[in-house]
């Protein structure tokens, strides 16, 4: 088991004890969400793999909050918007925008990318070392900023 599900069956157990049903039920969400790839796939995960998990989780909520609030369902945008609150309590720390800004530089000098051709071979580099730690659509749009 990993670092990361580790303290999710913890806070498991401590929404359960301060009967806080909202936090309890994501919660439960996102152990049902590992427990469902692990079976699916056999493997046992790691932090890496749980970190993807969430990050794909919130990405999903984000999504539905855009729709809730364009449709007028602000009780199921906030609602929504808790869950991102509860699973990004277990992502690690965010990068700020010169860290990102240097791992980007870095990787556009380690893949020897010139150009908009080379931006898989960027992205493929970076992803491992950012992935639950910003937001991937806007990395895409500064490593086009750097090579177009």
């Amino acid at each position: 088991m990993s670092a990361i599900q580790a303290r999710i069956n913890d806070a498991v157990k401590d929404a359960m004890r301060a009967k806080d049903k909202d936090r309890l039920n994501t919660l439960r969400l996102a152990t049902a969400e590992f427990k469902k790839v692990e079976v699916d796939e056999r493997i046992t995960l790691d932090d890496t793999r749980v970190i993807a998990i969430l990050d794909k989780m919130i990405k999903q909520r984000k999504d539905s909050v855009q729709q809730f609030t364009a449709g007028g369902r602000n009780d199921l945008a906030d609602k929504e918007q808790a869950e991102i609150t509860v699973l990004t309590e277990f992502l690690p720390a965010a990068l700020t925008e010169a860290e990102l800004a240097d791992l980007i530089k870095k990787a556009i000098a380690d893949t020897g990318a010139e150009g908009m051709k080379d931006m898989g071979k960027v992205m493929a580099a970076l992803k491992p070392q950012v992935q639950g730690r910003t937001d991937m659509g806007a990395l895409s749009q500064k490593i086009k900023g750097l090579l177009g």
